[in-house]
């Protein structure tokens, strides 16, 4: 379903737990323009719901709860388990560098709050941030690849950024994460601390993810009897 992207009346609803999904505050637009359809998407540690004018607000709660469910299961289906993702390491190892690097180790981490991914290449470990969990494949991907690159090459010098052009969407990865860094610096006047010392300080700072539309694809309904 398609989005309005002019709401005309916004307010805020309380934040509210979904079954399988963060939590996080929920901010529903109203619009004039919207007849018939719910839409709900994710906007940094937003969750954005809209919804016609004319709804009511018990109706809206109701459709709230029915689109964050919506969101969760999603994002669930979208979520690798570390298992898989040192699978998926290991396809693009083979993908695009023809197999020689070789990980002992890939896994997710929440202790990674100013890196999107870290490399320590005398372990041959890899960590990506939770906060890629539910961002598109091609960047996750862009992610492990740039670690993957590491371990063949330990600095950021020209060989390094070589070996990345091997990865066909490096710019458009690197241009989506500048910009959930860039939004969120907008809102924050510092960075969160970062627990994790590894040699590798992965392909871009990562502050909690700011405005960003395309963060989280758009997920729509349409409210029945209307």
């Amino acid at each position: 379903m398609s989005v309005d992207p002019s709401p005309s009346v916004a307010g805020e609803t309380p934040p509210r737990p979904s079954r399988g999904s963060r939590t996080s505050a929920v901010e529903v637009r109203r619009s004039a323009r919207r007849r018939r359809t719910v839409s709900a998407y994710r906007e940094g540690d937003r969750t954005i719901v809209l919804i016609p004018a004319r709804m009511s607000e018990a109706e809206e709660q109701r459709w709230v709860g029915v689109m964050l469910d919506k969101l969760a299961a999603q994002e669930s289906k979208r979520t690798l388990g570390d298992g898989e993702l040192a699978e998926r390491a290991e396809r693009l190892s083979g993908q695009y560098f023809g197999g020689r690097a070789r990980p002992a180790s890939v896994r997710w981490v929440t202790n990674q709050n100013t890196r999107w991914g870290s490399c320590t290449p005398a372990e041959g470990s890899i960590r990506l941030s939770h906060r890629l969990q539910g961002m598109p494949e091609y960047v996750v991907d862009y992610v492990l690849v740039h670690e993957l690159a590491h371990l063949l090459v330990p600095g950021h010098g020209p060989r390094f950024w070589r070996l990345l052009e091997a990865y066909p969407r490096t710019e458009r990865a690197r241009g989506y994460l500048e910009g959930i860094v860039a939004a969120d610096r907008l809102r924050h006047s510092a960075p969160d601390g970062d627990g994790d010392e590894s040699d590798d300080e992965g392909p871009a700072p990562a502050p909690a993810p700011g405005a960003s539309r395309s963060e989280g694809e758009p997920v729509g309904s349409e409210p029945d009897g209307s």
